[in-house]
């Protein structure tokens, strides 16, 4: 088989804008694993895998996709948790099996960037590492606490404006949704706010998704939770666009779990995506609760 050297950990996931990248698993499962909103690791235990079980791998991946395929994503959770001289191996390994490559990318939690120092951060950069996806979440420092994130408004903007300065751009990720009822206004507002400080290149929103039920999260959110209706997920989100004041971030809400399509650059089409979210919630009835989705 032609994958035969290529064995996956499964449940594999990457960012929607991964579609047409080559993965490379250096990592499996998730560092952190804690979050009460996640259940994307869950069946795995975190593990960081030595560079001669990658070699092969990546090997192969470049025989089949090396002349064509542009970009490599650097699986699981957070490949960047593993230390800069780690990654740099990664990274010159698969540069030299893939000879058209753009970019090499990774998930990133904002406290494994900061335990890289400017320099290692500068060298990855310059090695074709240049894209993080960051899930921020939020930039409420409460509702930080109460998922338990790890993270704070403070290591955020610290970690992300690092990489930034270091020639890394940043994909963020915003959770519509994540506090319920009783944080909605706080969670909007201060994760416009932390978007303000970091300007990202892109920027997304997913929306709370319960695969295990209402139950399940509740009994891992360490707050009071009420989940909305999608009206009221329409207006915070609108809540949301209407603070955040950056220039020239894609943005893209476009995931399957959102209730409406948006795309723009929020420094050209703001007005418009607010619009857009305006005439949704004027047509949608104001009890329509989200539907259920799949178990992972």
């Amino acid at each position: 088989m032609i994958f035969s050297s290529v064995k996956y950990n499964e449940p594999v996931f990457r960012p929607p804008a991964e579609a047409r990248s080559a993965i490379v698993q250096a990592t499996i499962g998730c560092s952190w694993n804690k979050c009460a909103f996640c259940e994307m690791y869950t069946s795995k235990s975190f593990k960081a895998r030595s560079l001669s079980e990658l070699k092969p791998e990546i090997e192969q991946l470049g025989k089949v996709y090396g002349g064509r395929v542009r970009k490599v994503f650097l699986a699981d959770g957070d490949a960047f948790v593993l230390s800069a001289n780690r990654l740099l191996e990664i990274v010159d390994e698969v540069n030299h099996h893939f000879e058209k490559l753009q970019r090499i990318s990774s998930y990133a939690l904002p406290k494994n960037i900061l335990s890289k120092s400017e320099s290692e951060l500068n060298e990855l950069s310059k090695s074709g590492l240049k894209l993080l996806y960051v899930g921020i979440e939020s930039g409420d420092d409460e509702l930080l606490k109460l998922i338990n994130k790890c993270e704070t408004f403070k290591t955020t903007v610290e970690g992300v404006t690092k990489a930034q300065k270091a020639g890394i751009d940043t994909s963020i990720m915003i959770i519509n949704g994540l506090g319920g009822k009783h944080y909605s206004r706080q969670h909007a507002l201060n994760s416009a706010e932390v978007i303000n400080s970091i300007n990202p290149k892109f920027l997304s929103t997913l929306t709370l998704s319960l695969p295990f039920g209402q139950n399940h999260f509740k009994s891992r959110f360490k707050g009071r939770y009420q989940q909305q209706s999608v009206v009221e997920l329409l207006e915070e989100l609108k809540l949301f666009l209407e603070h955040v004041e950056v220039n020239n971030t894609i943005f893209r809400s476009n995931h399957v779990s959102n209730n409406v399509v948006l795309e723009g650059n929020l420094s050209k089409n703001k007005n418009r995506l607010i619009e857009q979210l305006s005439y949704a919630i004027s047509v949608t009835p104001s009890d329509l609760m989200p539907s259920a989705p799949s178990v992972l």
